[in-house]
């Protein structure tokens, strides 16, 4: 536990209060500060009158009104070690004149000590004792707790705006720092232009955009983005969480979003960044009855506040979301966001651009390709190659070498996508049937010319999968032809293909489940939505299909075609589905030679590499040049 002056302080006040209560309490004391609790011994009023008429008192002081006194005595009864009187008290009854004209008569000093009114001065003091230590603890517990975020000390400032300020943002990311969206950034260095020289754009009238919203997949750069106008701009930069907007009290919400614009209005031009806006701009009128949703007061504000009647000048609201769909149109015209910049997974080239920047830290050995590395990772987005050559330089760490090699750029690769590496199979009946299984994947793959080739086969387990067939597309494909569909779904089907025909069908195993699942999506998706059965051209569902539902506006799931239109959907994707099947079947049959050695090599390596793989297949295959897929050699 970490004490400070002010814990201390807090601790030793109250001692030191309550210890000099208890000295005043136990020792009452007279006019000439003597205590009346000194006197040694008690005596009786009658001795007393003994004692005087004897002469043998020197000294009395009279107390509490003549009540009590303090006497010196001279008797040896009474007298110390070293001689002196001894003070003895003596209970006197009340008043007593008589007792002054003896004390006087027998030359007695006498002196009296009027009484001091002190107890209800005390009194009053010692009832305001634990009021005052109670506010000055509360006083400390609130000053300490005040830094901390969300603490009791900010009790009062949950209406306050909760983005970070940064008056000169130093995210240390520049443009530089951001690759493989190129597009994204010509629309944003044009804004950065804007806050620095915009009398280039006002002279020919072009006005300020109000907002821009930065639309696309997770880990594609949106945050980036935003992080690197930050650092370009040199302006003042707001930066709050969409979801920091709401909180469960009413009207906290839109406070925090006037809050946040007038501060922005104090620091102008300047940038507010709105991280996942979907959290507070979904689109209203979407919950069950309507009501006072503290959400929809947010965003009714937020609307306002970007353009309303006041309107907001130099401050440029820049937002980001992966949810483009569920937003308020009210929130996507122009005026409010004026700009819509979509940010994709980037290409072959922007991978290529992604991996060099974030190569720059990195040890690569001399014969790493990051042009290989692009060309195996279709998909991968600017945050999926940045752990990839992440954990390749965790794992050469592990194996304690000097530099990154290609080994660990695959281990890497492959554990981003299927996991984590176990432990390997042991030979039996089981390693060799997950074998046929991945080579019947493999061997349909290769033998189909519209399939995507064979990277490499293994029988590594990793994550749930216990043995993967890798292919890898040549260039990225943003359109997919039917027949390539087709090459797919029986590439997909090619395992259970394989245990069917070398095992027989009370052999099959669960290894297919998961393919399965994915054929029959593809083949739903063929007739639903890209017109490619028997059906004809049609979309029976939108792209969305399968979506969230909001509730309120599509309280139950509704079909947008008859009972009749769904059997005969169904029976079209039974018919693409058997057909792909059948055809992996005939080419399993065909090549069961081939297929058999590429088992008996795997079992035995556990690992075959795709240009191994096609050069054996290129040897044993059965099937015509024209329909095979199998690069010259």
């Amino acid at each position: 536990m970490k004490f400070s002056w002010k814990t201390a302080l807090l601790w030793t006040l109250p001692a030191l209060i309550i210890g000099f209560f208890v000295w005043q309490g136990g020792f009452a004391q007279n006019g000439d500060n003597t205590p009346l609790n000194t006197a040694g011994s008690r005596m009786t009023y009658g001795r007393f009158l003994d004692y005087l008429g004897a002469g043998r008192v020197e000294k009395v002081d009279l107390f509490d009104g003549g009540r009590t006194a303090i006497i010196e005595v001279t008797d040896s009864e009474f007298s110390q070690v070293d001689g002196r009187p001894l003070r003895v008290r003596v209970d006197l009854p009340g008043s007593t004149p008589q007792l002054i004209t003896k004390l006087r008569t027998a030359n007695v000093d006498l002196d009296v000590h009027p009484a001091r009114n002190d107890g209800a001065v005390w009194g009053l003091l010692g009832n305001l004792v634990f009021p005052v230590l109670l506010i000055t603890g509360l006083f400390f517990l609130f000053r300490r707790s005040s830094n901390v975020p969300g603490g009791p000390g900010q009790a009062m400032n949950f209406g306050k705006s909760k983005a970070r300020f940064q008056m000169d943002a130093k995210t240390g990311v520049m443009f530089d720092d951001v690759a493989g969206i190129e597009e994204a950034k010509e629309e944003l260095q044009e804004v950065v232009t804007f806050l620095k020289k915009p009398e280039r754009f006002t002279a020919i009238g072009a006005k300020i955009p109000k907002g821009v919203l930065l639309v696309g997949p997770p880990g594609t750069g949106k945050t980036l983005l935003a992080k690197a106008i930050a650092g370009e701009a040199g302006v003042p930069f707001f930066s709050i969480s969409g979801s920091e907007f709401v909180e469960m009290f009413v009207g906290v919400g839109a406070s925090r979003v006037r809050d946040l614009f007038k501060k922005a209005k104090e620091n102008a031009p300047c940038i507010i960044f709105i991280d996942e806006i979907d959290a507070v701009g979904r689109q209203r009128g979407a919950g069950i009855g309507g009501g006072n949703d503290e959400r929809e007061q947010t965003l009714n504000q937020l609307l306002t506040e970007m353009d309303g009647f006041e309107g907001n000048t130099g401050i440029i609201i820049i937002a980001a979301t992966n949810r483009p769909d569920v937003l308020d149109s009210a929130l996507l015209r122009p005026g409010r966001f004026d700009r819509q910049v979509t940010v994709d997974a980037p290409d072959i080239k922007g991978r290529l651009e992604i991996l060099d920047v974030h190569a720059r830290n990195k040890k690569l050995a001399p014969e790493v390709s990051l042009e290989a590395i692009a060309r195996r990772t279709p998909g991968f987005t600017g945050a999926d190659l940045a752990n990839l050559l992440n954990e390749a330089a965790i794992l050469t760490a592990r194996r304690r070498k000097e530099a990154i090699t290609m080994l660990e750029i695959d281990d890497a690769v492959d554990r981003v996508v299927a996991g984590m590496e176990g432990t390997p199979l042991v030979d039996s009946k089981s390693k060799r049937l997950i074998a046929y299984h991945e080579i019947g994947h493999a061997i349909v793959g290769t033998l189909l010319k519209d399939h995507d080739p064979v990277q490499k086969v293994t029988l590594i387990p990793r994550g749930q999968a216990r043995g993967l067939t890798w292919f890898v597309p040549d260039d990225d494909q943003s359109l997919i032809s039917r027949s390539q569909l087709m090459a797919r779904m029986a590439g997909a089907l090619g395992g259970r293909a394989a245990e069917y025909v070398v095992f027989g069908e009370s052999e099959v195993t669960t290894g297919a489940g998961s393919d399965l699942q994915q054929v029959t999506g593809m083949a739903r998706q063929m007739v639903t939505r890209f017109g490619m059965s028997d059906l004809g051209p049609m979309s029976l569902e939108s792209q969305s299909g399968g979506g969230e539902v909001f509730l309120g506006r599509d309280f139950m799931s509704r079909s947008d075609y008859s009972d009749e239109i769904a059997s005969r959907i169904d029976a079209q994707v039974r018919e693409l589905v058997q057909r792909s099947y059948e055809e992996a079947i005939r080419l399993v049959r065909e090549n069961r030679l081939v297929i058999d050695r590429l088992v008996d090599l795997l079992v035995d390596k556990e690992t075959v590499d795709g240009e191994e793989f096609r050069q054996i297949v290129a040897e044993y295959a059965v099937v015509p040049e024209k329909e095979r897929f199998i690069p010259q050699l």
